[in-house]
């Protein structure tokens, strides 16, 4: 691969350190896994344009039926499908609006984009939450709406109840994104405390039918896309999850008020059901695919690829132990795989924090719990990455870690243990060249590890 067609910018100075060779094939198995989660092909492969007829899916649509097609998005791998969106309907797309990330500075000729805020909600994130509310409440019958719903949307678009203010709602995101919680569980908590959430656009959007592309319509709890889902949590698990991180007592009176009101009131809950309205998903990439072509770069490269799991949650920390117990029991006794073998998962990772955290990202996190246990010299190394190009609030996508990370940090007097209980990841992996960055890379599909064993 040209280095300047590289999704991680600073390949050349990661790979110029250390175990080079498997550095460079860890790496450029990454690469190939998030080249095809960037969801722009995948776009254009469900959404089609005849003279005569509108192709969504299996869906066509005869063109001269359709009074008005309006677009609207949100999340950080949106921006791609609403670039193939914008080139297939040009002046067709009545209006559209997107909500990104901060920092992607890309525009479209026939769809709004606005920077948004994330991993914490603002002002913005209410803003564009009404634009999208204006243009559902548009929508008749005769139009049709596609939607763009990836991960991120959580922060980048809140429609608020009445006396619920951005920052106390600012501050329960804060909250949850220290606690541990599952991404399920934190999303069961924001859908309750959102206006848009919880399959509320698709009934804001009736009488017209939306169609929703999204990076995955397969995981369990379907965290991605549930502004346009069913949502079978309540308002008491909303409160019984806060009660059991113990986050109950240290949100602000806002909120607690605002969800104990919903335990009184059936019409504050979100729909159980979508049965009654016009809603299809459509997957556009997606963890396994991805998983897919890093598996076969692997392959292409000379190792014997393993997808362990598209499903791993939990401690980031904890799965770094993990595998580096497989990779010590690979090197030493060739099980329960072979080497020259590369490992390969995907799945949403959280961090503990227990008060003034460093800086850092679960992902930074995997890579540096891996390296602290890893007790074999064999040429190995492990890269975590945030497919969305951010782990964490800062900019650095994930990291890099061999076998003689320990040795290079002992160098430098850093203390990888003390780091890591500090959740201090970023310090350690800038010191040591060692940060990926990538900058927006157009997807998000959660995050994707690789485990390279010569």
């Amino acid at each position: 691969m040209d280095n300047h067609d590289r999704i991680i910018k600073n390949f050349q100075q990661l790979v110029s350190k250390g175990q080079t060779k498997v550095r460079a094939d860890a790496l450029e198995i990454i690469e190939y896994g998030i080249q095809k989660a960037i969801p722009y092909n995948g776009t254009r492969e469900i959404v089609k344009l005849s003279e005569c007829f509108l192709w969504i899916g299996d869906h066509k649509i005869a063109l001269q039926a359709i009074h008005n097609i309006y677009f609207i998005g949100a999340g950080k791998g949106s921006y791609p499908i609403a670039r193939a969106i914008d080139e297939i309907l040009k002046d067709k797309i009545t209006q559209g609006f997107l909500a990104v990330k901060e920092g992607e500075k890309s525009r479209l000729d026939h769809i709004e984009v606005y920077e948004s805020s994330h991993p914490l909600p603002d002002e913005r994130s209410v803003f564009c939450a009404k634009k999208i509310k204006e243009i559902l409440d548009k929508a008749v019958e005769g139009d049709i709406i596609i939607a763009a719903i990836t991960g991120g949307s959580s922060a980048l678009i809140n429609l608020l109840p009445d006396n619920l203010p951005i920052d106390d709602l600012k501050t329960v995101n804060d909250l949850l994104l220290k606690s541990g919680a599952s991404i399920g569980k934190m999303n069961a908590v924001r859908k309750h405390l959102c206006m848009l959430k919880g399959g509320r656009m698709v009934v804001y959007a009736h009488p017209a039918p939306i169609f929703t592309l999204t990076l995955d319509t397969a995981p369990p709890d379907l965290p991605w896309p549930d502004l346009v889902l069913a949502d079978p949590s309540t308002f008491q698990d909303a409160i019984d999850i806060l009660k059991n991180y113990d986050l109950w007592d240290n949100i602000p009176p806002s909120v607690r008020n605002h969800l104990e009101k919903g335990l009184d009131c059936p019409d504050m809950e979100t729909p159980k059901s979508l049965a009654a309205y016009q809603n299809y998903l459509f997957s556009v990439a997606d963890p396994r695919s991805t998983c897919l072509a890093a598996a076969q770069r692997a392959e292409e490269l000379g190792y014997s690829a393993h997808i362990l799991s598209t499903y791993i949650e939990g401690e980031a920390r904890e799965l770094g132990i993990f595998f580096s117990g497989l990779a010590n029991e690979i090197a030493t006794r060739n099980r329960p795989f072979r080497a020259p073998c590369a490992l390969i998962s995907a799945g949403e990772t959280t961090v503990t924090i227990a008060g003034k955290p460093g800086k850092g990202g679960p992902n930074q996190e995997t890579a540096l719990g891996f390296v602290n246990k890893l007790y074999t010299f064999r040429n190995v190394a492990c890269v975590s990455i945030d497919t969305d190009g951010t782990d964490g609030p800062g900019d650095i996508a994930g990291g890099i870690t061999d076998a003689t990370t320990r040795e290079r940090a002992a160098a430098l007097g850093l203390n990888l243990a003390q780091s890591l209980k500090e959740h201090d990841s970023s310090t350690i992996l800038l010191a040591l060249e060692d940060a990926i960055m990538t900058g927006h890379t157009g997807t998000n599909v959660m995050n994707l590890r690789v485990v390279v064993i010569e």
